[in-house]
């Protein structure tokens, strides 16, 4: 049957499985009376209203009351839902305005709080050089080293157990602890025995050389003035439309081997630009011990991960990107900690109760299934210590934003584990929601937009909570993004158990088109998530072992491969035009890299074959791989032409589950998506938004996409009225127009209506196209004459 309507998001949460098991958080405040979160039997929320199209909407301020909604309540007046939950909101939003306060009294501002590691860890000061270290837990402390020949310097507590050394200088004014030093912390557990520790604020930590499963040294990272980056670039504006490209710099080379962040800087960067991504997502950027956990078992959260090389080589890096204006965000990981006492921060919990502790006690600060420690959101010096984290990141490494790991996690004391939400409001707002965590997270987001109003900040939350990314000041969380995590388990669900001629247009845009109205998603069809071992990325999924054989370009394609490129090609594009305000990507998907991700262990040998990107794959011609890179690449140029991804204006026309087309209106697009695997429909009728001529702006089934070319690019679509004499207020799919195009099978072919703005611009471009040819061939025939040969252009140019 066809459907004709408009699909817009729901203020119905995200549902489906529980938040992927990698990060969790903290039961919070056992004071606070549970009454406070919800009295008695949680009340039944009022039934999930569907929110108007997204183009036509009135602006939140619009929809609000006349009257200025009170402090911190703001967002009951955008979610008349909440309102049922206004004494949980209230409780809330006073201890954060609680903790918010306390800080601004002894502190000052947010960002004086978060200097801390301009006071804590080795630090200069008047002459010498002092060493703090925040744990109320040891009775006694000292700093060792190479500086020292590794004999203790005492140390002197203070009455909230920091624990301060001071060296002075040198007669020639050399400082006590020299740059590159390896450093510990030997702390007396109240019991009698002494540990070392690797300093908590330390900002570089290494094994020694050659020496496998040796522990971790701190190393003091304060290098002379002429060794130091001296940045060249400012920060790029905020991109409108945020097109992420999620990356792991270790494994980025293709040799079996680390990758450095030089490495990264000189080869993976251009390719990154060259596909049209305004932003990069590094993971495992802080320093984690075990190399397998991808990052995600953090021991040092201010170390860079010394494997990829030094500080100063990460600036390199963040600069040079910074020059090409993509944005720089760090995937931080404030969730939980790495439980390895002997390497990380957990060394510093020697039993010391809560109050004097950053971790929780007992089960609610321990994670069985993970083996990590969870914080204690609730105190000072932890709020201290991740707040400064964050500043050091931005002001220090110059990031431009964090995608905060496992804030579903967070959010709740039973961390999403086992848990399918569904909907219901009581489900986020009960005792089971972790309100100091909560707490931790707007100040976290006030502060970094404090710091940098242009600031990037996206949550990883699968649970759907209300509110997540509305603005601080009117009671929400505060980011500006969620992740659209259901997206990704939803292709992997139609992949594995639908049949391709059972893919139902309605079901599709319903799942692509579920989240919150007014807070902003980022669409993907794939992650790192989906590439690691046991699971499949969506290239391998539809394509499998035949991929070992049949991506050869030079003879024709085997149906599965056929298929595979077709799906992949138009999974992206609708999840690009559909599934969110932004878009992001994993290393190497764009081209459909096959295999998994497995990272160097025993049970594979310490081998780096998963543990790589083949770039080698997308950079040989005849090879169908550069079909793929191609696609990505065009479909971010659309968007910079005509802006589609962040467009405010999305409607789902028509969806015709018995022909399995869509067609739908993105920015000032229209996309045309026919999912058949059998019907190619000549003289399809199609809604249009504005009558006019209409043409292609980008088909799937262009020949340099791997197409079969059956689309015209330079036909003109002329729209007709749905009115007739019969009935002159018929419409078509509630349009008042439609036109006629040829719609192949498993193809998306775009549209935009053809205008005086829109001839010219393709004049330009061709005219700017032709010349570039021409200049081309003058260098090629300059060189050959020269006896030079023509020059090499590099990957992706």
């Amino acid at each position: 049957m066809l459907a004709a309507g408009h699909a817009t998001p729901s203020t119905a949460a995200r549902r489906g499985a529980p938040e992927p098991a990698k990060a969790a958080a903290a039961p919070l405040r056992p004071s606070a009376p549970a009454g406070l979160a919800a009295a008695g039997p949680p009340r039944a929320a009022p039934k999930p209203r569907r929110s108007p199209v997204v183009g036509m909407a009135a602006s939140a301020a619009a929809q609000s009351k006349t009257a200025v909604p009170e402090e911190g309540m703001g967002i009951m007046a955008i979610d008349p839902n909440l309102q049922a939950h206004e004494e949980h909101l209230r409780y809330r939003w006073n201890q954060y305005r609680n903790t918010r306060d306390s800080i601004l009294q002894h502190n000052g501002s947010l960002e004086e709080f978060a200097r801390g590691y301009e006071r804590y860890g080795i630090v200069r000061e008047k002459g010498a050089t002092v060493y703090r270290e925040w744990c109320p837990g040891a009775t006694e402390a000292q700093l060792i080293g190479d500086f020292n020949n590794w004999q203790g310097g005492d140390m002197q507590r203070d009455d909230f157990g920091t624990w301060t050394l001071r060296l002075p200088d040198g007669p020639d004014g050399s400082p006590a602890i020299p740059h590159g030093s390896r450093v510990k912390v030997r702390l007396r557990h109240s019991g009698g025995w002494w540990v070392d520790r690797v300093p908590a604020w330390i900002k570089w930590a290494t094994v020694p050389e050659g020496v496998m499963g040796a522990k971790y040294d701190g190393i003091h990272w304060d290098p002379p003035a002429r060794e130091r980056h001296h940045w060249r670039h400012g920060r790029p504006s905020r991109p409108s439309s945020l097109r992420i490209y999620e990356a792991h710099v270790g494994m980025s080379a293709e040799e079996g081997c680390v990758a450095t962040y030089t490495y990264f800087k000189d080869n993976v960067l251009s390719r990154i630009k060259a596909l049209g991504y305004n932003a990069i997502q590094l993971m495992a950027i802080q320093e984690h011990a075990y190399y397998g956990s991808f990052g995600y078992h953090v021991t040092n959260p201010f170390a860079v991960s010394s494997r990829s090389g030094t500080p100063e080589e990460l600036k390199a890096l963040v600069d040079a990107a910074h020059g090409m204006g993509i944005c720089v965000l760090l995937d931080v990981v404030h969730s939980h900690v790495s439980s390895n006492a002997d390497d990380g921060l957990a060394g510093f919990d020697l039993g010391q109760p809560e109050e004097a502790n950053y971790f929780k006690q007992g089960e609610a600060g321990y994670h069985a299934q993970w083996d990590s420690r969870l914080l204690n959101y609730s105190n000072y010096e932890t709020l201290r210590y991740l707040l400064s984290n964050l500043r050091y990141w931005m002001e220090e490494m110059k990031f431009d934003g964090f995608r905060f790991d496992g804030v579903g996690s967070m959010l709740y004391h039973h961390h999403g584990i086992n848990i399918g939400f569904s909907g219901g409001y009581h489900e986020y707002f009960s005792p089971a929601t972790n309100v100091d965590a909560i707490v931790y997270l707007m100040l976290a987001n006030e502060l970094i937009h404090g710091m940098h109003p242009e600031a990037i900040t996206i949550a990883e939350d699968v649970s759907g909570m209300p509110a997540l990314c509305r603005p601080v000041q009117e009671g929400g969380v505060g980011f500006d993004y969620r992740l659209g995590m259901g997206l990704p388990d939803y292709w992997i669900e139609l992949l594995k158990h639908a049949k391709d001629e059972e893919w139902r247009m309605t079901a599709l845009v319903g799942r692509l088109c579920d989240r919150r109205y007014t807070e902003k998603t980022i669409g993907y069809a794939e992650s790192h998530d989906q590439a690691l071992v046991g699971d499949k990325t969506v290239a391998f999924r539809l394509m499998d072992a035949e991929m070992y054989k049949g991506m050869s370009a030079l003879g024709e394609a085997t149906p599965v491969i056929e298929r595979g490129i077709a799906l992949h090609k138009m999974i992206r594009s609708i999840t690009m035009a559909l599934g969110g305000e932004g878009y992001l990507n994993f290393m190497g998907n764009e081209f459909g890299h096959p295999e998994w991700l497995d990272f160097p262990r025993e049970g594979n040998g310490w081998s780096y074959q998963h543990c790589r990107r083949q770039w080698s794959l997308v950079d040989t011609d005849h090879l169908r791989y550069k079909f793929l890179n191609a696609w990505d690449a065009a479909s971010l140029a659309l968007d910079d032409r005509y802006p589609y991804i962040a467009s405010t204006w999305q409607w789902a026309t028509m969806m015709d589950d018995e022909k399995q087309v869509l067609v739908a209106e993105r920015g000032p697009l229209v996309w045309v998506f026919n999912f058949s695997p059998f019907n190619t429909y000549e003289g399809l009728q199609v809604p249009v938004p504005e009558p006019g001529k209409y043409r292609v702006v980008l088909d799937s089934d262009a020949w340099e996409f791997g197409g079969h070319g059956r689309v015209g690019h330079d036909v003109d679509h002329f729209s007709q009225p749905a009115a007739t004499e019969e009935d002159p207020t018929a419409t078509f799919c509630n349009r008042g127009q439609f036109m006629y195009v040829l719609s192949p099978s498993r193809t998306v072919v775009v549209y935009k209506k053809v205008d005086a703005e829109w001839e010219e611009r393709l004049a330009r471009e061709r005219a700017a196209a032709e010349a570039a040819v021409r200049a081309a061939a003058a260098e090629a025939a300059a060189g050959t004459a020269s006896g030079d040969g023509a020059a090499g252009l590099p990957p992706g140019a």
